[in-house]
């Protein structure tokens, strides 16, 4: 068993994906259950079959900022919907949320060649809003993982270790590791996400750390072992919840 344990969990679906299957409620209580400091609510942008409309996007400021003694994120998880890096959320309702990933979904673009799979992370990278990029091991979207983590780095954002991938996206494990292991020899961030799709796989990411710790990573690389240096990204980041307490 690792020895680190994430204190936030930055990647979580609720009913509003489409194909999640708990409600914000559900979800809050079993973070509360399990001790997590702080979870993000990242449910898919609109061109996910069955997503939420960006309206719903624009009404998040109505959850609490923190329930339960659990901190509450309003986020995304934005669709990539060309080589050019757009993200399917417009900039009136990035700019509402707490924290915006990018990630690449076969129901939203088809996958390319490494060179354009890769240009497309990097292109949603230059995108000011958006502050990391989710499941950069998916098999079915090969890149040339160097770049992307030179990229992040040089950008100051964040890649992700998913622990659903191991389930969900067979093949992942080896793309993963060595992710993990140029983040390591980069000194980039990561942050290590259950990206769960129902209340009681929240604050899951066993075997994501395990594959993090077998790369080298530890909390110097893991952003979200601690919810206070999340903060403290997302003020640096610019975002306006964060913003209040400079």
């Amino acid at each position: 068993m690792s020895e680190i344990m994430i204190a936030a969990d930055l990647h979580v679906h609720t009913v509003s994906s489409g194909h999640a299957y708990s409600t914000v409620t559900e979800i809050i209580e079993c973070a509360s259950q399990k001790g997590l400091q702080a979870v993000a609510i990242t449910d898919h942008g609109p061109s996910m079959p069955g997503g939420p409309h960006r309206y719903y996007f624009g009404n998040l400021f109505v959850l609490p900022e923190e329930e339960k003694n659990v901190h509450i994120l309003r986020g995304v998880e934005a669709n990539i919907i060309d080589r050019d890096g757009t993200i399917d959320l417009p900039e009136l309702y990035l700019d509402l949320l707490d924290i915006v990933w990018a990630g690449l979904h076969l129901a939203c673009l088809y996958p390319s060649s490494r060179s354009i799979n890769t240009e497309a992370l990097i292109n949603a990278l230059e995108n000011p809003y958006v502050d990391g990029i989710v499941h950069p091991g998916n098999p079915d979207f090969p890149i040339y993982e160097e770049e992307l983590v030179l990229a992040a780095r040089e950008r100051g954002k964040l890649l992700e270790i998913n622990n659903s991938s191991f389930v969900t996206r067979r093949g992942s494990g080896s793309r993963c590791l060595h992710i993990a292991a140029l983040v390591k020899r980069h000194n980039g961030l990561v942050a290590v996400n259950s990206d769960a799709h129902i209340a009681g796989d929240v604050g899951n990411s066993e075997r994501a750390l395990l594959l993090a710790a077998e790369a080298g990573l530890d909390s110097n690389h893991i952003i979200n072992t601690d919810f206070e240096r999340v903060r403290e990204f997302l003020k640096e980041r610019g975002k306006k919840r964060f913003r209040k307490a400079i």
